[in-house]
């Protein structure tokens, strides 16, 4: 299965013209509401809009003026893109009909089916979409919590912590040692750890060749194992130690302070420590009281909430099934929320829901490698139809063929979401 930005963006305009509606009466115009402004929110706000031709009033909450994407945000790292490459402004969601709003929001009261903005005052909805992202379980790593985000970056939210996770890489004395603690499952980006050890693995041996890396991670295998093994081997022998589950990566301690990492009782100096904790749906969700404690349970034929039928959750924070939480997905589980919530509020046409998702890394300059799969609603949950994934020996053409392919699709997907 291929993929390039004419194909993604002429398919989504494809999709646009079948679920155009009729306009509805400007007065008393339906009121939606989106919090978060990510591949799910900003997708579900803009086709929103864009298909009901005004007829409903589409609000998107989002704090932050630039959305920095955290897919190809491990690029940066590798120094294979700039900062700015994966920034994004709202201006194009205004200029199509959205009214962005950057503000927090604090509380939904499900009741009055108000959201309660940090600023003051609060916004009315009829529907209410929730994007929100991840955010980290306290305690998850012991050692570790957000005071200590500076000392040992996570980087797992895009923007000011890559940057400084990329500081601390440059300043890594020579042949210092780079650890990781990675996630236990469920969490954003099932390959995003593993493409992180491949960039900072180019980048050391570009800059810092007798440097070290190890990552403790509390899973026995990961996304695409085989294919990053084989990448690891091929291209930075001797530089990466993975320690899994059976050799004690789950039990992890840090000390930030001290900058040391005890893994099954060995403690290790290291040099930049990269903590990634175990994830929860973000906070609004809960404050939404639509969670089950992490996740936010949906209803896989539109990802209403099992909770509430008016609240919607979309992308990593929804408990929705077999796709994984990864900004593709979230941008199809988007336009899946759009056509359902059009359809309730101005009686057009809903179409049977239709899910898909691709995940792409990058190992070495032109070694890309991806995985995907095809998806369906049933009762249930999303459930899969069928995959795809790269497969190991593969030649240096179709590898530079797959990379290439991931940055047509970057510049498809943040173009669909954000106009």
């Amino acid at each position: 299965m291929t993929l390039n930005r004419r194909q993604f963006i002429g398919t989504s305009a494809a999709m646009a013209a079948v679920l155009s509606a009729p306009m509805v009466k400007a007065q008393g115009k339906p009121r939606v509401v989106v919090v978060g402004g990510g591949a799910g929110g900003a997708t579900a706000a803009r086709y929103i809009a864009k298909d009901s031709k005004g007829a409903i009033d589409v609000t998107l909450i989002e704090p932050t003026r630039k959305y920095y994407t955290c897919f190809f945000s491990n690029l940066y790292l590798g120094g294979f893109k700039e900062i700015e490459d994966i920034g994004h402004t709202y201006g194009g969601l205004a200029a199509g009909g959205v009214n962005v709003v950057h503000d927090w929001a604090v509380g939904v009261d499900r009741d009055a089916k108000t959201v309660a903005l940090a600023g003051g005052g609060s916004l009315p909805y009829d529907k209410l979409i929730l994007s929100p992202g991840i955010d980290f379980v306290d305690g998850a790593v012991e050692g570790w919590d957000l005071s200590a985000q500076n000392a040992m970056p996570h980087a797992y939210k895009a923007g000011s912590q890559s940057e400084l996770l990329k500081a601390q890489l440059m300043s890594m004395p020579e042949g210092g040692t780079f650890a990781m603690v990675a996630p236990p499952n469920p969490y954003r980006c099932p390959p995003g750890p593993y493409e992180r050890i491949s960039m900072v693995a180019h980048f050391l041996k570009q800059n810092n060749p007798t440097a070290k890396i190890i990552v403790a991670d509390p899973k026995p295998k990961f996304s695409k194992m085989a294919l990053f093994q084989e990448g690891w081997a091929n291209h930075y022998e001797g530089m990466v130690d993975w320690i899994g589950e059976e050799f004690g990566g789950g039990n992890v301690s840090v000390d930030p302070n001290a900058m040391t990492v005890t893994i099954d009782g060995e403690v290790v100096n290291v040099d930049v420590c990269n903590v990634i904790p175990a994830m929860k749906a973000g906070r609004i969700a809960d404050m939404a009281a639509v969670t089950d404690g992490n996740w936010a349970p949906v209803n896989a034929a539109d990802m209403s909430t099992k909770a509430d039928a008016d609240i919607y959750v979309l992308g990593d924070a929804s408990s929705q099934g077999d796709m994984p939480k990864s900004g593709f997905s979230a941008n199809s589980q988007a336009k899946v929320c759009a056509n359902a919530v059009r359809g309730a509020l101005t009686g057009s046409k809903v179409f049977p829901a239709k899910f898909s998702n691709t995940c792409w890394s990058l190992i070495a300059p032109n070694d890309g490698v991806k995985v995907g799969a095809t998806y369906e609603a049933t009762l249930e949950k999303i459930a899969k139809v069928d995959g795809f994934i790269s497969k190991t020996g593969e030649s240096a053409d179709v590898r530079k063929a797959t990379y290439e392919e991931s940055e047509g699709w970057y510049t498809g997907i943040t173009t669909d979401m954000l106009g």
